[in-house]
């Protein structure tokens, strides 16, 4: 998803949900905060309220949707790839990762004003909260049959922990990614392969050099 608005005024072009996450984006970069209101949102862009309220019950929940768009995107990107198909659960999330972070840093800007400059570091997570959702649920998705216990309760309750533990990961990997200052964040793209060799190394009670090799890049960056 770009920022980037197009020549013609929102008046002229279809309201969606796209275009009405678009266009808040937009604002909140010229505007360095988000609007104040839904009335004065809708008369900016020349959106008549009722229409807006077809997509989005506030502009709260226009916030929450930004970070569900880019996961939608990356799906969707993911989808039009027939190798996506034979690719297992670490290589199908390896993929996801590099997908969802390219279009992090394509709308980069928006991002670290979301997250990286608000003090407030539960709000930063509420903006998450939608995204959350999506993401356990595409990691419960891809991993079906990853896991092996013969017991149903078992099972369950290690699905439940492989979806959870994956999003704790994803929140680290955000959280480098928001502080990389590597060309071209390819800081971020090694951590993104350290991470989750050593992650599936120990969910399959693998040798432990990767992770070792993992640690140490981790105390390398410095990463708290």
């Amino acid at each position: 998803m770009a920022t980037k608005l197009r020549e013609l005024p929102a008046a002229a072009q279809e309201i969606t949900s796209e275009k009405i996450t678009e266009l808040f984006m937009h604002y909140c970069l010229e505007h360095n905060k988000k609007p104040e209101s839904v009335y004065l949102f809708c008369k900016q862009n020349g959106i008549v309220e009722k229409d807006f309220y077809k997509h989005f019950s506030s502009i709260d929940a226009i916030e929450k949707s930004v970070f569900v768009s880019f996961h939608k995107l990356a799906v969707q990107l993911m989808d039009q790839s027939q190798d996506t198909v034979l690719l297992g659960f670490q290589d199908k999330l390896l993929t996801y990762y590099y997908t969802y972070f390219e279009i992090l840093t394509a709308n980069r800007s928006y991002v670290i004003l979301a997250l990286k400059d608000n003090k407030n570091k539960l709000d930063s997570l509420m903006k998450l909260k939608e995204f959350r959702k999506e993401f356990k649920e595409f990691v419960n998705q891809i991993s079906t049959g990853y896991l092996k216990m013969k017991s149903e309760r078992i099972r369950s309750a290690q699905q439940d922990a492989l979806n959870e533990g994956a999003w704790i990961q994803f929140l680290v990997t955000l959280r480098f990614w928001l502080d990389d200052e590597s060309i071209g964040f390819e800081k971020t793209d090694l951590f993104i392969e350290k991470s989750l060799r050593a992650t599936f190394d120990l969910i399959d009670t693998s040798p432990l050099e990767s992770i070792i090799d993992f640690g140490k890049f981790l105390i390398k960056e410095k990463l708290r």
